[in-house]
């Protein structure tokens, strides 16, 4: 194998390392399935902070900008931080071919080939055995509990099913989470995990170890938690009940009373008052139909019983307090792992804004209308559809949610249908820009809900 070229103590300028790595990263960033700036030339790319890890690894913080293109909705132009760890030799390994970004040309990487390290085992190691060993390295910050062993030498494997982030799995034992787009503050992915622990919840793993920059602003850049290695996710599960005919009634029960027990632990974790105010939820509800209606033409014949479920959460009562929530529950951030379910993955929505999604809100916002609108999609996901699939385990699931929060969500009728037409109303808009032939599964439920609204 090559050796890893070696690079200068003395890290170079950023002006002269970007003259090596600008146009290597303006063409690479857009291809990468965590970028979220695809639709939009980089014209703009600084370097915020970079730091030798060790030799043959700088961990960079890269700000893209776009030129002046305005961000989605008008505002001001777009731009985003990212995480990137490159490896850097003089010759790559065949076995790294997938990690290539390109060949240095000018500046001070001249000559050298640069990669992605995250794909190189040696560089996940020596990743692990920063976080084994609490220290710092330039404004980076290596912590961990103390409590929990993490043994040396654990093979890594990048796992390719990420979109948002990258994850490393080390001996089928930890999962390190690398967030790649990166904003100001603790990531709740980090903060919610680690209080939820302290609660005593353990439908969340705990985190073991983490990292963070004090450069040029606190923020998280990774976590490691134990990795649930014979675990399925409750999306996997409900396609495979689909497949062979069986009923998940049961599965959708005890996922509901896990995810009370998650949604107690919240609350207790971080005290909240108050509701969430239903008048300028409507509104804002009624104002994104109006702007998917004008979009989607297919939506516009329902726009008038879409209104009555948003009129209606206007004058009906407030429901259960605002708290803490997940954020963004679907049967993909599920796991059964034996007879138990875990909840993972509580970093929330990514696009949206850091303080957004630590706000507290209604738990059927997000989680319960985002679990039953997940139903639905399972269910149709091969012909013939099977509504009376989704019914039911709508049914259990909130069942199963009521037997251990004290309240349920069917009996807060006007709320549950208000939130779930929202989501649907969003679906809709998402389909029809990213994924057409999907759109008639939120336009099943559109036409239910504006119907019926059951």
């Amino acid at each position: 194998m090559p050796k890893t070229a070696p690079l200068s103590p003395r890290p170079a300028p950023a002006a002269d390392l970007m003259a090596s790595l600008g146009d290597l990263l303006r063409q690479w960033l857009p291809r990468q399935r965590w970028f979220a700036g695809k639709d939009r030339p980089v014209s703009e790319l600084g370097l915020l902070s970079m730091t030798e890890l060790f030799p043959g690894c700088l961990h960079l913080l890269v700000h893209t900008g776009h030129g002046g293109v305005p961000a989605p909705g008008g505002g001001a132009p777009a731009g985003d931080c990212y995480q990137l760890l490159l490896g850097v030799r003089k010759h790559l390994s065949p076995r790294l071919g997938r990690a290539l970004i390109g060949r240095a040309e000018r500046g001070p990487l001249a000559g050298l080939t640069v990669y992605d390290a995250l794909h190189d085992p040696r560089s996940a190691q020596l990743l692990l055995e920063r976080l084994r060993h609490p220290g710092t390295a330039g404004p980076l910050r290596f912590e961990r509990a103390p409590s929990v062993p993490v043994p040396a030498g654990l093979p890594p494997r990048l796992l390719d099913a990420e979109q948002s982030n990258s994850s490393l799995v080390y001996g089928d034992e930890f999962i390190l989470k690398v967030f790649r787009r990166i904003q100001p503050g603790v990531n709740p992915d980090l903060e919610v995990p680690v209080a939820l622990a302290g609660q005593g919840c353990r439908r969340v793993p705990a985190p073991v170890a983490w990292f963070r920059t004090t450069h040029p602003q606190e923020a998280t850049l990774g976590v490691l938690q134990p990795y649930l290695r014979d675990a399925s996710d409750g999306w996997a599960l409900a396609l495979q009940a689909l497949a062979s005919g069986d009923d998940f009634t049961v599965q959708a029960r005890e996922l509901g009373r896990a995810m009370a027990e998650v949604h107690l632990a919240l609350a207790a974790a971080f005290p909240a008052t108050g509701h969430d105010d239903n008048g300028a939820t409507a509104a804002a509800m009624t104002e994104r139909l109006d702007a998917a209606a004008h979009s989607v033409p297919a939506l516009r014949p329902f726009v008038p019983g879409l209104r009555g479920a948003f009129g209606a959460l206007a004058t009906c009562d407030s429901g259960p307090p605002a708290q803490r929530v997940h954020g963004d529950l679907h049967l993909g951030q599920v796991l059964r792992a034996g007879r138990e379910w875990f909840v993972i993955d509580f970093e929330g929505e990514p696009s949206r804004p850091l303080a957004e999604r630590c706000t507290a809100q209604s738990p059927v916002r997000e989680d319960i209308a985002g679990m039953l609108r997940s139903f639905d999609y399972a269910a149709r996901q091969r012909r013939p559809w099977r509504p009376e699939w989704a019914r039911r385990c709508r049914e259990a699931f909130c069942g199963g949610y009521a037997a251990l929060a004290g309240w349920d969500p069917r009996k807060k009728h006007g709320l549950l249908r208000a939130y779930e037409t929202d989501r649907a109303v969003y679906e809709v808009l998402y389909e029809a820009r990213h994924r057409p032939d999907w759109l008639p599964v939120p336009m099943a439920a559109i036409e239910r809900l504006a119907v019926r609204g059951d």
